[in-house]
């Protein structure tokens, strides 16, 4: 544990409010969005934020510090959403979806050659290497990736948020979504290659 971390943790078990805001300021934002992935509204969003930070004041005093602070955060997040969903009748099964029966391929299979073709299985219609000028993503482009982010399976958009956009690491999503390395990587492929046809398309 980094000693910044260590102080951190001191000034919350001390009830030490300026460590709170500061906490809430810099974790509360990507956890809205997170929990945004299991439940239906925005605001049961902001209640199960509140619900999880309730949670991080009680159980701080017994945090062992076997994982990073901000992953055992956002397990107790996790874990409060997950209920609020199985209230909500929205149950997410995570390691279930990892599956490819779960929600299809991750690539349309037209874009391979076929089995009677030389090269089967190899690219048809490979992805656009996209120039200088296309990486310079717009407001407009923005809104595409947020928007197909969105329509994910929340078990695959949860994932990519985590990873893409909040740039939390795989042992962190891990631990904090209750995944296998496996499934992580599984859940974090589909929902870039859907998020990428998306910008393609958009870039068409």
């Amino acid at each position: 544990m980094e000693p910044g971390e260590r102080r951190l943790i001191e000034a919350l078990r001390a009830g030490d409010e300026s460590a709170f805001m500061t906490l809430t300021g810099e974790y509360g934002p990507m956890m809205l969005r997170v929990a945004l992935m299991y439940v239906s509204t925005r605001a049961v969003a902001e209640e199960v934020v509140q619900e999880a930070w309730i949670g991080v004041l009680k159980g701080i005093g017994r945090f062992e510090g076997r994982s990073s602070l901000k992953t055992w955060i956002f397990r107790i997040l996790t874990n409060t959403a997950k209920t609020r969903a199985q209230r909500e009748g929205r149950s997410v099964p995570f390691s279930a979806l990892a599956s490819g029966e779960a929600d299809g391929e991750a690539v349309d299979p037209d874009r391979f050659l076929g089995d009677g073709e030389r090269f089967a299985g190899h690219w048809g219609a490979p992805p656009r290497r996209w120039g200088p000028e296309e990486r310079l993503v717009s407001a407009e482009a923005q809104q595409v990736n947020d928007a197909s982010i969105e329509r994910l399976p929340p078990a695959q958009a949860a994932v990519i948020t985590m990873r893409d956009v909040e740039g939390l690491d795989a042992e962190e999503v891990c631990n904090a979504l209750d995944l296998t390395e496996t499934n992580q990587r599984v859940l974090l492929h589909r929902a870039r290659s859907k998020v990428r046809q998306a910008l393609e398309e958009y870039m068409q």
